[in-house]
């Protein structure tokens, strides 16, 4: 019986040691690997950041009237492409969906009020001079991609023109 409590004690401790020993050189030396790879990983971010002239953005909305994201953020005179994505089933004459982006200071009614009378030219009024850029109106199932290069500094209005989707399906064009 000694013996074998003997031996029990020992494994114990030895155990214990090796726990001890192990578990702390390990815990240390990942978690200084961590630390590094995290610094590399974010100084890589902040100059891929500060070095990159084009941006991609995607925006998707669905049968729900709602963009998925309200803020899309990129830097002055960056090249942007965006997609927007139709992530429903409905056609486009019952639910379509388009992005337009606004000049700074559009009344946003009175220019959804005037896109309903653009029916011919998919809720994008002709000669309108408050539309900085815009995709085509989608239904279901499809996409569509624009390539612009960014305004100016500032915060600009997007919305889908669609007949009485304004109201919902809107958000913020942050140019830094």
């Amino acid at each position: 019986m000694k013996l074998r409590n003997a031996q029990t004690t020992i494994i114990i401790v030895a155990l214990a040691f090796v726990f001890v020993q192990c578990g702390g050189k390990t815990e240390n030396t990942v978690t200084q690997e961590e630390e590094t790879v995290a610094t590399r990983n974010q100084e890589t971010l902040v100059a891929e950041q500060t070095s990159i002239d084009e941006v991609t953005l995607e925006l998707n909305a669905g049968d729900m009237l709602q963009f998925d994201k309200t803020e899309l953020r990129v830097k002055e005179g960056q090249e942007v492409t965006l997609t927007l994505n139709h992530t429903g089933q409905m056609p486009k004459e019952g639910m379509g969906h388009n992005f337009v982006l606004l000049k700074p200071g559009t009344d946003i009614a009175a220019f959804a009020s005037e896109a309903l009378n653009a029916r011919e030219n998919e809720y994008i009024p002709e000669g309108e001079e408050a539309v900085i850029v815009h995709t085509k109106l989608i239904g279901g199932g499809e996409s569509d991609t624009i390539t612009f290069t960014a305004p100016p500094k500032g915060t600009y209005d997007f919305i889908c023109s669609f007949p009485g989707h304004y109201a919902l399906m809107k958000g913020k064009f942050i140019v830094e």
